[in-house]
């Protein structure tokens, strides 16, 4: 898989924070809020009840 991580796709802090906190993520879900094409806002899933 081809890096986007150049000149053409730079990633900012944000999308960096964004990725390692998937990566540390263990398990679970998230939703991530997106303005001006970043990511401004990520809230956790803290409960979910299946019936």
């Amino acid at each position: 898989m081809e890096s986007r991580n150049d000149e053409k796709f730079p990633i900012t802090e944000k999308e960096e924070r964004l990725l390692r906190l998937i990566r540390e993520i263990k398990f679970g879900e998230f939703q991530v809020h997106i303005a001006d094409g970043q990511p401004v806002r990520v809230e956790e899933i803290r409960k979910s009840i299946k019936l």
